[in-house]
């Protein structure tokens, strides 16, 4: 299959927030061109991006994924869920054998076991990591899981159902799996290659933290006690941020795999998995510390490109710092994205296989018309994405 490469990039302004912190409390921060910008991690971002898919109805839950350590209970539920007639001491038991099966490990944590000589429940194991299944590989194995219930030791020791079982969990991948990649460690033919890389965003320009005091009332005070019932610190920071993630379309189709369905075509569900990426990754934000800054906005501009050739970043038209001297840094952003892309693209010789969709919002943006087809809403920039890449995995390699 030829290669092909979706390249989504968005400026976004954000206020006083604490969208990612490190291991003190503080924004995270990075050095770019020099000086210190404000960054949110690609791990936050992919998060925020799960969770969209969820949170508004972007697929659907059996093209979706679950990731845990409680795998065995997940498991469980789902044996029990089949077969009712299976006690549920037994279905952990079933479930923890299945697992094991699939080339996962799992324990009993010690806050569980200790638990459990108190209450005299039966603990449940959980696997040493986050597992990433899909909904219809979990179905799957709780389908060989009944089928073995009744000795499960035998049924796994069975060379041909531990095939069966190692089969289903590397198979059918939900679109987030396709997406994001599975890994584990010490089972490495279960791993899953992600299609999608999504870089740290920063901030255009340099950025320092700043430190809100605040004060707490207790409300049960009277008149003469004076004083606050709480005090403390939160560190924030305000900035325009790059944001970028490359798809890999090949990668993407390939990992979807046997999860394309027969009774459609077969570029179908790569089309919705890359709508749905498109649109949760634009329209998505990490919710750190939201309740205290409400840091709810949207990019002011989305340059989307599709490639035959290769991923390519445009930071590198931030490494030297906006500066802002007019008060504002989304316009000398976007003026520096709409010179410098095309110059990338002229002196590298990629303007005859890209192709190129804007969203924006603004006079602020405006010199960021010229580089491809405007959009006038989301919806229709996420629609004409999927189907331009529908067409290019229909052209013959």
């Amino acid at each position: 299959m030829t290669r092909i490469f979706l390249d989504v990039h968005a400026l976004q302004t954000v206020p006083p927030s604490n969208l990612n912190r490190d291991d003190t409390g503080a924004p995270k921060t990075a050095i770019y061109g020099g000086v210190p910008r404000a960054r949110v991690s690609s791990q936050a971002w992919k998060r925020a991006t799960r969770t969209y898919f969820n949170d508004e109805h972007l697929l659907e839950p059996n093209e979706l994924g679950v990731r845990t350590k409680k795998i065995v209970e997940v498991l469980a539920e789902r044996i029990t869920a089949l077969d009712p007639s299976i006690e549920s001491d037994t279905a952990l038991t079933v479930a923890d054998e299945t697992v094991k099966a699939a080339g996962l490990k799992t324990e009993i944590p010690k806050r569980k076991a200790e638990a459990a000589k108190e209450s005299g429940a039966t603990p449940a194991p959980e696997a040493k990591y986050l597992v990433f299944l899909s909904a219809r590989q979990l179905d799957g194995l709780a389908r060989l899981a009944v089928e073995g219930a009744a000795d499960i030791t035998a049924f796994v020791k069975d060379k041909k159902n531990k095939d069966r079982i190692k089969e289903i969990a590397d198979s059918r991948h939900s679109v987030d799996i396709a997406l994001f990649g599975r890994m584990v460690a010490d089972a490495a033919d279960f791993n899953v290659d992600a299609a999608v890389q999504v870089a740290h965003a920063i901030s255009v320009h340099r950025v320092e933290n700043e430190s809100d005091y605040y004060t707490a009332v207790d409300d049960e005070n009277t008149e003469e006690e004076t004083g606050a019932g709480m005090i403390g610190t939160v560190d924030f920071n305000s900035a325009t941020l790059y944001r970028y993630a490359a798809l890999g379309v090949h990668q993407l189709a390939a990992n979807l795999g046997e999860g394309l369905r027969e009774d459609e075509a077969r570029t179908e569900p790569v089309r919705r998995a890359v709508e749905a990426f498109v649109h949760g990754f634009v329209a998505s934000l990490p919710t750190g510390k939201i309740n205290t800054f409400g840091h709810h906005t949207l990019p002011d501009a989305v340059i989307v490109k599709l490639r035959t050739t290769r991923p390519v970043s445009f930071v590198a038209a931030f490494e030297e710092p906006v500066r802002g001297d007019q008060g504002g840094h989304l316009r000398e952003a976007a003026d520096r994205l709409a010179a410098y892309v095309p110059d990338l693209e002229r002196a590298y010789g990629q303007q005859e296989s890209t192709r190129t969709w804007i969203l924006r919002i603004g006079p602020n943006t405006l010199k960021l018309a010229d580089l491809g087809t405007e959009s006038d809403t989301l919806s229709d920039l996420v629609t004409a994405v999927g189907q331009a890449v529908a067409e290019r995995l229909d052209k013959p390699a």
